[in-house]
């Protein structure tokens, strides 16, 4: 199927984007244009824009930019084709023909499509009928209410080999074979159905369209629960359960919880938690980590904390090592010992549950503690084998970057555990896993996860009060202090940078005023100069051993590496207020002009500060910049 440029334009003008975002919005007229709520993250004042005329949407908060087909795969989760087709079927416009082998498949498709909306409404009228009387029993032990059952289509099969076969017969034996709906033995034995006395659930795919079923014995047999086979419509290790609804629900919350299965999710869902969706009876898989990704950037697993569920979390953990990318992880949320989200809501109400998902562990912190506690570490042999597995975990990661950080954090948690000084305990303690002095990992509402802040000592809260810039530019300034003869080479940068704290210019001023003497200035010399006042103070505590650096001690005497990291350093400083001045006056356009040129001016400049602000918080963290 090819879609051209112009064929795309007339959809998008064919289509109301205000009626369109308004079907899930509550959309405001506001001039020539609609105001509302943003959908895409949490806010009180509307910011967010919609223009008929230009046909896209703004969201001034967090960003958020596209068109109709945007929308329907951003907020509504759908392919783009799929999103393609359903804006041109409300527009009466008909989508360019597909290929005759594509064009079969997706008859073919519809056919058992159709197939499977008939056996839901089968499922459901049996479950009103005499015979679901156990199953609504069942379902009222449960405490599953009338709304969720109407939500979430619960159903029932009879115990019968043939009721379903008889209802369906229109379509035909092979059809109900094909869709997972009969079963056909070997030989030449009739075919029967496939669930028989049993709660049902239909699995649904991004679109609500059922695609496969779940369905849960009543009383006593095995297997508890049974999943429809694979099929043309169902690949399970490529399927979410409940992924319809908790796509659009993932982008309000900006989380996605993963859970152990149907239950767990409709008890999620019961209690204010729609954001949740579960793996179809095997493992967490590569496609199902990767649907996750593009719904949020950190999924929260949430398994039981018996064995089971523990082990189940490893699996999903080293599963994802290999499709690890920057922003892209896991965290893990473990349940208390013997309940799973149903009990614990049950027991102690929706904020226990909601104390579960915020104690969530990043990915890294739950492969360390799982190793440390994996096998004995009383005997070098042991404490090796550790190191081993460890560096196992981080071999594993394809992108190397994240690859370094990992072998990076494990390497210190490693020498803090086993090589730190005795008066090092609560270090090593944390390290292994226990409470962490600086605090709990806290999650924001993209679902990212951000480190825990270290104990504050008393320079590590002059950095906080003052900040990453602050940090950057003590750094330069001790290099400049240590090696006088670079300042002259860096004179012009240097003479141009907007500095806010009146004592740290004070000093830097000095130190050019100095560099245009004919003779060379020694740093002690330097020192004497300044004097004997707080410009002296301040440089002496710069010239501290433990003081931050823009250079490892190994790297310091070499005088091409030092004037290289100078460099670095100063221009990146210098680019800040640069940057943040562009920005602003990139946003003051776009809010008079509201144009797509403005637009992607505002973003262009907001890529290069993002940009920048990361290479400040590097050079900000790192004792060696290259």
């Amino acid at each position: 199927m090819t879609l051209t440029p112009q064929w795309l334009d007339e959809l998008r003008a064919r289509t109301s984007l205000s009626t369109l975002i308004g079907k899930s919005v509550k959309v405001t007229k506001a001039g020539r244009e609609y105001k509302a709520c943003c959908p895409f993250h949490n806010e009180k004042t509307p910011s967010f824009t919609i223009n008929d005329e230009k046909g896209f949407y703004h969201c001034f908060g967090c960003g958020a930019h596209g068109d109709a087909i945007r929308w329907m795969t951003d907020q509504r989760g759908l392919p783009f084709m799929e999103a393609v087709k359903e804006l041109a079927a409300t527009a009466g416009m008909d989508a360019p023909a597909a290929d005759p082998r594509a064009a079969k498949r997706a008859e073919a498709a519809k056919g058992l499509h159709d197939a499977m909306g008939a056996a839901q409404s089968f499922f459901e009228e049996q479950l009103g009928g005499i015979d679901g009387g156990d199953a609504r029993a069942y379902m009222q032990k449960r405490g599953i209410t009338d709304a969720t059952r109407r939500a979430f289509g619960f159903g029932y099969s009879p115990d019968s080999r043939g009721k379903l076969k008889t209802a369906l017969r229109d379509f035909g034996d092979p059809m109900l074979v094909e869709a997972g709906l009969l079963i056909k033995p070997d030989g030449e034995r009739d075919t029967y159905d496939r669930f028989r006395g049993r709660l049902m659930l239909p699995i649904r795919d991004i679109r609500g369209r059922v695609i496969a079923f779940g369905g849960r014995i009543i009383g006593a047999g095995e297997p508890k629960y049974l999943n429809s086979p694979d099929t043309p419509l169902f690949d399970k290790g490529r399927t979410l359960y409940n992924i319809d609804k908790a796509s659009p629900a993932s982008r309000a919350t900006g989380r996605v919880i993963v859970v152990e299965g149907y239950m767990d999710v409709i008890a999620l869902a019961q209690a204010g938690f729609g954001e949740a969706v579960a793996p179809l009876g095997t493992a967490l898989t590569e496609h199902q980590i990767e649907r996750l990704w593009k719904m949020v950037e950190v999924p929260l697993l949430c398994f039981d904390g018996d064995s089971a569920g523990q082990k189940a979390a490893i699996r999903a953990a080293t599963r994802a090592l290999p499709l690890l990318r920057p922003g892209h992880s896991l965290a893990f949320a473990t349940l208390p010992s013997g309940q799973d989200p149903d009990d614990l809501i049950r027991a102690s109400g929706r904020q226990a549950m909601e104390a579960v998902l915020t104690d969530a562990e990043p990915l890294i912190e739950r492969l360390w503690k799982h190793e440390v506690s994996s096998a004995p570490l009383a005997t070098p042999e042991e404490k090796a084998a550790l190191k081993q597995r460890l560096r196992a975990i981080s071999d594993a990661i394809a992108h190397p970057d994240v690859r370094a950080h990992y072998a990076h954090e494990f390497r210190e948690r490693y020498d803090a555990l086993f090589f730190a000084r005795r008066e090092s305990a609560p270090a090593q303690r944390r390290f292994a896993g226990g409470g962490n002095a600086g605090g709990r990992w806290q999650r924001d509402k993209r679902g990212n996860w951000k480190p825990p802040i270290a104990p504050a000592g008393a320079e590590v809260r002059a950095i906080g009060a003052s900040g990453m810039e602050q940090r950057l530019l003590r750094a330069i300034l001790a290099a400049l202090l240590r090696h006088p003869d670079q300042i002259a080479p860096h004179r012009e940068m240097l003479s141009a940078l907007q500095i806010g704290d009146p004592l740290l210019a004070q000093l830097l001023a000095a130190m050019i005023s100095l560099s245009f003497r004919k003779e060379t200035v020694e740093t002690q010399a330097l020192l004497t100069i300044l004097g004997q006042g707080e410009l002296y103070n301040m440089a002496k505590g710069m010239l501290r051993a433990d003081a931050f650096t823009l250079t490892s001690d190994r790297m310091s005497t070499d005088p091409d590496r030092l004037s290289r990291d100078l460099e670095e350093a100063v221009r990146v400083m210098a680019q800040g207020p640069e940057l943040e001045t562009a920005l602003v006056e990139a946003t003051r356009r776009f809010e008079s002009d509201f144009s797509e040129e403005n637009f992607a001016e505002q973003q262009r400049v907001r890529a290069l500060k993002a940009d920048h602000d990361r290479r400040l918080a590097e050079l900000a963290q790192s004792e060696d910049i290259v």
